[in-house]
């Protein structure tokens, strides 16, 4: 086995170890049927295929990324709608989510399952705001390169289900809530800009969990790479400065790396420039890694989304070793284009959606 089918082995062992069907049915094994299940987010319908196998004939809603709900049931209720930037299918979604919460009866139960990318995909916009508005600030707060948990409190502050407005229209009996996080702290109020998140006040019965996170993924991952007979150097949940910082600074840690395997979890912030290229953040990681260990022919890094999608592409992130870097590929990192580069030297991960979203996995190994 290489070093590349290595690192892609380890970082799949992490994805796999909290896919939304895993991770759904193991929380569900001791549960009661509920009266209603809708899911949100990237992982929404691994995780509602979870809940229909135990729960069949529950009346379902599923509100996920385009191409993310293929092969779902018929008799589940589907909405796809774009994501990192929402359109008019969002608001679809985030209409839809609140009018079944609201028709559900005084003594009824729900499950609701939430996963990371809900913040973009569901949205019901308080009055004096339109689809223009929320695309003006998700298009901004990207270009900004702030972190998921600034960019989610402005995007709760013109939203009728962020925050835990949502659960505030229940006048049900008992919620369950499993959420996927994909956000430091696996906060709920964070997760989806808290589209799970409890109310405030109320007076159904609730209770709330985390079922699956990036430290889930990072230990799964660990627990492969020491299967492959590699020392962990590293592993720690340590993704998430701005790209440029996290460059030099993993950059310096891998080039003084000895044989063995560095997992580091987050997500880094990117700050674009107009008219960006081709790429996401974990491209432009990895492309810029490779800048760092450029001559180190025994290291190779992979940088991937737990989702499968890197921004608004179809690649998961890169993969990148000693010898990807060339002196033409620093017009494309400047460029944000960090993807065209990274194609041209059949250096990117692409893996499809993964049925899970636990923020980002790099994997290093020195042989």
């Amino acid at each position: 086995m290489t070093p590349h089918d290595q690192a892609r082995a380890i970082w799949q062992a992490g994805v796999d170890a909290v896919g939304g069907y895993a991770a759904t049915e193991l929380a569900l094994r001791d549960s009661a049927r509920p009266d209603r299940i809708l899911a949100v987010g990237k992982a929404a319908a691994a995780m509602a295929r979870a809940a229909m196998d135990r729960f069949p004939g529950t009346p379902c809603l599923v509100v996920t990324k385009d191409g993310h709900g293929d092969g779902l049931p018929e008799d589940i209720e589907l909405i796809e709608a774009a994501h990192p930037v929402p359109d008019t299918r969002s608001l679809a979604g985030g209409r839809a989510l609140r009018r079944a919460i609201e028709m559900m009866s005084k003594d009824s139960s729900l499950l609701l399952l939430v996963s990371g990318g809900a913040s973009s995909l569901a949205e019901d916009l308080v009055d004096g705001h339109d689809l223009d508005d929320l695309t003006a600030l998700n298009t901004r707060l990207l270009a900004e390169g702030l972190d998921i948990t600034a960019m989610n409190t402005e995007r709760r502050k013109i939203s009728h289900v962020k925050g835990g407005n949502l659960l505030a229209g229940f006048k049900g009996a008992h919620v369950d809530v499993l959420a996927i996080s994909d956000v430091p702290g696996d906060d709920l109020m964070v997760i989806g800009s808290g589209i799970g998140a409890l109310p405030d006040h109320h007076d159904f019965q609730a209770q709330a969990r985390i079922i699956a996170s990036n430290a889930h993924a990072r230990a799964s991952a660990a627990d492969k790479a020491a299967e492959l007979g590699l020392d962990i150097v590293a592993n720690s949940e340590a993704l998430h400065q701005d790209l440029p910082t996290l460059a030099t600074q993993v950059g310096a840690q891998l080039r003084n790396l000895p044989r063995g395997v560095v997992i580091l979890g987050g997500e880094p912030t990117v700050v674009l420039p107009e008219n960006p290229g081709q790429g996401g953040r974990n491209q432009a990681l990895a492309l810029a890694l490779a800048k760092e260990i450029d001559g180190e022919a025994d290291l190779t890094v992979l940088v991937g989304g737990t989702d499968g999608t890197d921004g608004p592409t179809d690649a998961a992130g890169g993969i990148v070793d000693g010898t990807t870097w060339t002196s033409e590929a620093e017009s494309f990192l400047t460029a944000a284009d960090s993807g065209s580069f990274l194609a041209q030297k059949n250096a990117l991960l692409m893996t499809g959606p993964t049925g899970t979203n636990v923020m980002d996995l790099l994997v290093a190994i020195r042989t």
